[in-house]
């Protein structure tokens, strides 16, 4: 169990991250974005879709594909049905009105799943793939976007990004891509 004095802090932090965040809210452009990036990330869309396009490139892309997809099943059932279940943290209460519809998930606050989603992905595509600072930014910004949207706390989406790298990671170790042919044939 955490102590008061931790849960003050991450209450303080929560609240100074939405204060900066109050700053763009209502921003017509920062609204189509960030309401788009959280709406592509609802059950890993954007990455399933990623995914597949990084595996029509070669044979060895559609292994690596694979892997994203795996880890993605198994990132789901391990976020929504193990970790969320154990903290069941309630979600941002917000009375203002949305400029767009967002589905309002009814699992725990904590961690973020667009986060650990997006970052399981990033951690996997990125390997051995140019585009890799890409996928981390796409994944930064659908992790962010549930802040703006209001339907996390800044600290669910820490907590998200930290799992979500370690399950990346993890993965990546378990189901290591052998080197790519293509990047091996010399001159």
């Amino acid at each position: 169990m955490l102590s008061k004095e931790t849960l003050r802090r991450i209450d303080a932090f929560d609240a100074s991250v939405d204060r900066s965040f109050d700053r763009l809210r209502g921003n017509p452009v920062a609204d189509r974005i960030f309401y788009g990036a959280s709406a592509m990330g609802d059950h890993g869309l954007i990455w399933f879709l990623l995914g597949a396009l990084r595996g029509a490139r070669s044979e060895h892309d559609w292994k690596a594909a694979v892997r994203v997809g795996v880890s993605l099943a198994t990132e789901a059932a391990v976020v929504n049905l193990g970790i969320k279940s154990l903290f069941r943290r309630s979600r941002p209460v917000s009375d203002a009105p949305r400029p767009y519809h967002l589905r309002r998930p009814r699992t725990s606050s904590f961690p973020s799943g667009h986060a650990t989603a997006g970052f399981t992905a990033a951690t996997l595509l990125a390997d051995g793939d140019r585009l890799g600072p890409a996928y981390y930014a796409l994944a930064a910004l659908v992790a962010s976007s549930r802040v703006y949207v209001k339907i996390h706390h800044a600290s669910d989406v820490v907590g998200g990004v930290v799992i979500g790298l370690g399950m990346g990671r993890l993965a990546g170790r378990l189901f290591p891509l052998a080197a790519d042919p293509i990047l091996k044939e010399g001159p």
